[in-house]
């Protein structure tokens, strides 16, 4: 579906003269522990250790030079070696980093004076939780749009989780993503959090949102002792001020994993295929076949309008489809 990507690992270069001769066999380190990747900060990370037994454990580590400038994001599963014993100012290696069953990224941007790299910003989620507020500041369907696309190219399940329900109803917000049957959960200032904590229980999820939604308070509720910084609305712009500053994980108290990411201003689709988005359309691909080449299904020489036309799909669906494949073009975010 996606073209092949070339990363840092796919350059060899040779070494300089005088240099010890280098040999392609490696440890395979049989001794070495799972880790589970729940902080990054400056070359450093912070590792939860899961033995059988019930002594898990925080390890700091570094990574080692066999790994080159092979990525490690939090959600990673990854091989220890050394003292992970967790003792203050010790420090373990990471030697491998386990097969990803999912990662989500975003690009920079999606105009075209950028780059266009992937971002990489959790491993192995298996649930994105796309938090906004209903007010205070106001919805911005296109940067949910975002999300959405990002989560269909992860292979990532997507929610929503709309906040500040006692400031403005959801009914427009909620009415507008039920083409997509896109699950959702409404939550109030001071309100029961049991269904979003039902939707969280033993898996993975990561929160994604822009500042100022709630985010962080939401973390807080959910897990008491994380101390997360909360901040307010500006006022004059309606945006939030970051406040999370890096990725975390944090484990809940009922089970399963929350990851907490830094608020958002904008998510980049540049490395998003049409075929990707279509994907999550399966009742609107077969309409497909009929489209001319490289068909940006946006202009009028799509088939798919005759497809709905003729009644084989619901006209919501096609409109949500547009909306998507707009925003992965670079269609400006709500203000």
């Amino acid at each position: 579906m996606r073209k092949r990507e070339y990363d840092e690992d796919d350059v060899r270069i040779r070494p300089g003269k005088g240099s010890r001769p280098r040999t392609r066999i490696r440890p395979a380190h049989e001794d070495a522990v799972e880790g589970f990747v729940v902080a990054v900060d400056r070359g450093r990370y912070t590792c939860l250790v899961e033995p059988p037994k019930k002594d898990s454990r925080i390890v700091v580590a570094m990574k080692a030079r066999e790994l080159g400038r092979k990525g490690i994001v939090v959600g990673d599963r990854v091989a220890l070696v050394g003292d992970v014993s967790g003792d203050s100012d010790t420090l373990a290696r990471v030697v491998r980093v386990e097969p990803r069953s999912s990662m989500l990224r975003r690009s920079a941007d999606d105009t075209d004076n950028t780059d266009g790299i992937e971002r990489p910003v959790v491993a192995n989620a298996d649930q994105l939780v796309i938090v906004t507020a209903l007010a205070d500041p106001p919805p911005r369907p296109r940067m949910i749009d975002r999300m959405l696309v990002a989560a269909f190219d992860a292979d990532i399940e997507p929610m929503l989780c709309l906040t500040k329900a006692d400031l403005s109803s959801p009914e427009d917000l909620v009415s507008l993503y039920a083409p997509l049957g896109v699950p959702y959960v409404v939550l109030h200032k001071g309100g029961p959090l049991d269904e979003v904590r039902h939707r969280l229980l033993d898996r993975v999820s990561v929160l994604v949102g822009h500042s100022g939604v709630g985010k962080s308070t939401l973390v807080n509720a959910l897990v008491p002792d994380a101390n997360r910084a909360v901040s307010h609305v500006n006022a004059v712009t309606g945006r939030g001020r970051h406040t999370s500053t890096s990725a975390v994980a944090l484990e809940l108290p009922e089970g399963g994993w929350i990851i907490d990411t830094p608020g958002v201003r904008s998510f980049g689709l540049a490395h998003v295929s049409v075929e990707t988005v279509l994907a999550g359309f399966p009742d609107l691909v077969e309409g497909t076949v009929e489209c001319p080449k490289g068909c940006s299904h946006l202009g009028e020489e799509c088939a798919l309008d005759a497809w709905v036309e003729a009644g084989h799909a619901d006209p919501a669906r096609l409109v949500s489809l547009r909306r998507l494949l707009a925003s992965r073009e670079g269609a400006a975010d709500d203000d």
